[in-house]
Formats: structure tokens, C-alpha cells, sequence
């Protein structure tokens, strides 16, 4: 099922009202629902949770890809996954977590395909080989800054090598664990936190400038 992904208007409006039915302003009982009668092939209730949750799946894109023309094209591909993938949800985890988990996967599906399009190319791969000696200067967590200081923390984020961003972005500002980090990048956990240390080095030396 094809959904083209709204504007960054369009994506302001539906991240207000998916706010709200987090918050309890929204029928949270509502977009339970939908899920169900999308997992069973409704077309309709697909299109309204799209709209729920298009805003936060194109945050996860943007972030991990700094690059907003590819991050609409992964929220539509997140979407198409995700329709076809509706009748295998059984609704063990939150809706959300496993539409989160399948966005962060096809990013990274995205980010091997180029990869391996490279070595075919057989040119020099940047980045990933290169962020394995993070430095230990770090940073607190995007969440302890205030909203004016995260439009400089976005902009640091988005300047970052590929994989330092990567890590980054699943550890500090999604949550995941270093060990569940490194089995989604084919890395060590200890990779992960070595990258992880560059990454909060870069930025710190990016906002002191």
C-alpha cells in the first residue's frame, strides 16, 4: 500500500495530534482499533494510523540519516513494510515500539544496501572502520537540554560521521542498549560505546564553537 508521506507542515499538524493521544488529549482506544482492523486489512484504518505515527517514524529516519530527502523515502518505505507486515503484529509490544523497531531496521537494511553498492564500486568506505576510537569527552543526553539548545543538538547530530550518528541517535535518543545496538549494526557493544564516546565528543566540540 503506497502513502506518500506529508510536508513538514503536514508532518507539524500530525505529530500535534499524535502528542495528544499520547498525552490523553487524542482516542488513544481509538488507534487501538485501527491497528486491529488494519491487521486485518483495512485499508482505510492503515491510513489513519499512518497519520498517528508519520511524524516519529520520520524523526527516527531524518536523525539516523541526516538527509531529508531519503528520510521521506524511509518513512515510505517503513509504511509499505509495515502494511504488509500488519497481519504478523500480535500486539505483544506497544504498536508504536514495534513500528519504531521496523523504522530503525529499514534505515539500516538502507544504509547496507549502500554499502555494499560501494564496495562494488570499489571505492573508499568513510566513516563506520573510522569511528571505532571514540573519544571520552561526552555529553549529557538530548534530553537534558532545553528546547532552544536541541535545534544546535540537531544540527550537531546531523553533522556527525554516519555511524558515530547511528549509535548516537539509537542509544541517547532512542533508548536502545549497547548490546541491542550492536546486534542491529553488526557490531560489539564495545564498538557501540566507543562510538558512542565520539559521537557526545563531536557534538560537545560543536556546540563549544
Amino acid at each position: 500500500m503506497a502513502v506518500a508521506p506529508p510536508d513538514a507542515e503536514s508532518r507539524s499538524t500530525e505529530h500535534s495530534k499524535a502528542t495528544d493521544s499520547v498525552t490523553g488529549g487524542g482516542d488513544a482506544a481509538g488507534l487501538a482499533a485501527d491497528v486491529a482492523l488494519a491487521a486485518a486489512g483495512d485499508r482505510s484504518a492503515f491510513e489513519r494510523v499512518y497519520r498517528a505515527h508519520c511524524d516519529r517514524v520520520y524523526s527516527v529516519c531524518v536523525r539516523m540519516t541526516a538527509d531529508a530527502a531519503q528520510a521521506e523515502e524511509l518513512t515510505q518505505d517503513t509504511f509499505v513494510r509495515a502494511w504488509a507486515k500488519m497481519s504478523l503484529f500480535r500486539g505483544e509490544s506497544a504498536f508504536a515500539t514495534w513500528l519504531h523497531r521496523l523504522a530503525v531496521n529499514v534505515v539500516l537494511n538502507a544504509h547496507k544496501g549502500e554499502g555494499r553498492r560501494r564496495r562494488l564500486m570499489d571505492t573508499t568506505s568513510e566513516g563506520d572502520h573510522e569511528e571505532a576510537g571514540g573519544g571520552l569527552a561526552a555529553v549529557a543526553a538530548p534530553t537534558h537540554f532545553a528546547a532552544g539548545e536541541w535545534l544546535d543538538i540537531e544540527a550537531a547530530i546531523a553533522a556527525l560521521p554516519p555511524g558515530a550518528r547511528r549509535v548516537f541517535v539509537l542509544h541517547d535518543v532512542e533508548g536502545y542498549r549497547h548490546e541491542e545496538i550492536g546486534t542491529m549494526l553488526g557490531i560489539t557493544s564495545g564498538g557501540s560505546k566507543a562510538q558512542l564516546h565520539r559521537a557526545r565528543m563531536l557534538i560537545r566540540e560543536t556546540l563549544s564553537q
